[in-house]
């Protein structure tokens, strides 16, 4: 499903750090809370000032933790849902003859969705970004990287996907044996593009409708026997990579 992994790191965060940074504070209030009451009632208990301190900082501190975790999840929750819309988007290809792939797990890394069909192999990257409040939201793609709002141009991201394009070419050499030339795009969810570089260089940047027709005017390299053989062996290998 498109943004599974992001799902799973949302679940394990949820599991492994907010609920311990919840309850560990809680805890230590309740023991103080019993030991002011104990103190109370039975003079010869020692002053529980010590354990009241331990839990107020416990607290402070469990605090601006939960206000890193709540921005992790905010994030994740953002690329998870950018993933999705993109995937529904990529689904109406299906009925196109498009083999379309979500969340294919790499090397430490994953590929959001892979489209297999006659026109080629495309490895596509979706990058979500919150609106600004006011202005514009617009992405620009130039020979210096992608710049977002006019922040400064920014290499990361294409560097990123001809990584992931150079494993995806081994992976489909690996378990088909054909040399297939994997096309890496970046899309936008809901930016403007302005595409200094036309789309004529190895990354395509774009807001993701504009992708099928992309696609479309792109010749024809790939045969429908190697499409379905291509299909086949990323289902296995997907099958297998989440059954571990």
């Amino acid at each position: 499903m498109p943004g599974q992994s992001l799902d799973d790191e949302i679940q394990k965060i949820i599991d492994d750090e907010l609920v311990s940074n919840l309850l560990f504070p809680i805890l230590l209030i309740l023991f103080s809370a019993c030991d002011w009451l104990l103190w109370y009632q039975v003079v010869k208990l020692p002053n529980p000032i010590l354990i009241s301190a331990l839990a107020i900082v416990a607290s402070v501190y469990c605090f601006f933790r939960l206000i890193k975790i709540r921005k992790r999840v905010r994030a994740l929750r953002l690329g998870r849902d950018g993933e999705r819309a993109v995937g529904q988007t990529l689904d109406a290809l299906i009925r196109k003859r498009y083999r379309i792939f979500h969340d294919l797990v790499g090397e430490s890394f994953n590929l959001d969705h892979v489209i297999v069909s006659e026109h080629g192999v495309f490895s596509v990257e979706t990058k979500t970004y919150s609106k600004p409040a006011k202005g514009g939201c617009k992405v620009t793609y130039s020979g210096d990287g992608i710049s977002i709002n006019g922040y400064k141009p920014d290499k990361k991201i294409i560097i990123q996907v001809l990584a992931q394009k150079s494993w995806l070419e081994k992976q489909i050499a690996t378990l088909t044996g054909l040399k297939v030339s994997v096309k890496p795009v970046v899309v936008f969810p809901g930016w403007y593009i302005e595409n200094q570089q036309n789309n004529k260089g190895e990354v395509w940047v774009l807001e993701p409708k504009a992708l099928p027709t992309y696609i479309e005017n792109c010749p024809k390299l790939i045969s429908e026997d190697n499409v379905r053989l291509i299909s086949n062996h990323l289902s296995s290998y997907i099958r297998t990579t989440y059954d571990k």
